[in-house]
């Protein structure tokens, strides 16, 4: 896990499919955040079910916000729970099928 020396707040955030975002952050990593286990777990993130509303994300400064502002997930947590961009394709890279073919992320 990274650790958080300075305060970190989101610079830059893109809806993904599948209640996924990409979120860039004020210290220059990009990361991913699977937003599903929150909306699942946490009846305040019920919301973000229905795709059009997930996908009207806005910044407030800080974080990405939904509906004025009304939902919204700290920054920190975002960081700390997020998926580094980097990360995430070196583990699609090092993927091995069943049959011991390399996996080919490009596809």
């Amino acid at each position: 896990m990274e650790e958080i020396n300075d305060l970190v707040w989101v610079v830059a955030a893109e809806p993904l499919d599948n209640r996924i975002l990409r979120l860039t952050f004020n210290n220059g990593s990009v990361k991913t955040f699977d937003c599903k286990p929150l909306i699942k777990e946490q009846n305040v993130f019920g919301a973000l079910q229905d795709e059009a509303i997930f996908r009207k994300i806005a910044l407030d400064g800080w974080t990405v916000t939904w509906q004025n502002g009304e939902i919204d997930i700290a920054p920190e947590y975002l960081y700390e729970k997020g998926i580094s961009v980097q990360e995430a394709h070196e583990t699609a890279s090092n993927r091995v099928a069943e049959n011991d073919i390399p996996y080919n992320s490009e596809k």
